[in-house]
């Protein structure tokens, strides 16, 4: 279904499908070829997608979504927007590994800080700590 999705939003050849994946999962999955290939196959089978080979492009062919495939996309497009939003999730949980080891190893002693506080907190502790780490987040974002 992702292959398909990725057609909807532009023709694409095999390879193509492959990087965009791998773009779409911020570097952390790239399918092989031997998974997209034949899914590419039986798409086109299913008339979901046609293809056009190009002596330009060495005889690659570029894969066009049909109205067919449009018509299955638009019937399961909670299913779809759903593995989006999931592969969406990972590139943001692999962009979240490539910040300066600095910064990581600074949010692991800001996190361990928090977590071995001893005792319960009071309101106005837990509004000062809440606070800071607003303020601290406002900084980030607005002035580096």
């Amino acid at each position: 279904m992702i292959v398909l999705a990725l057609i909807e939003i532009a023709p694409r050849h095999g390879y193509e499908v492959i990087k965009a994946i791998e773009e779409r999962c911020g570097g952390a999955y790239a399918p092989s070829p031997g998974a997209i290939y034949p899914t590419l196959t039986l798409l086109e089978e299913q008339d979901l997608v046609s293809s056009e080979e190009s002596a330009a492009t060495g005889g690659k062919k570029r894969y066009s979504i049909t109205e067919a495939g449009r018509s299955y996309l638009a019937n399961n497009r909670a299913q779809v927007d759903g593995v989006l939003a999931r592969l969406d999730l990972l590139a943001r949980v692999q962009a979240k590994h490539s910040l300066p080891e600095r910064v990581t190893q600074a949010m692991h002693t800001l996190k361990h800080a928090l977590l071995l506080r001893k005792g319960s907190w009071t309101t106005a502790e837990a509004e000062r700590v809440s606070a800071i780490l607003e303020q601290a987040a406002h900084h980030i974002v607005d002035e580096i």
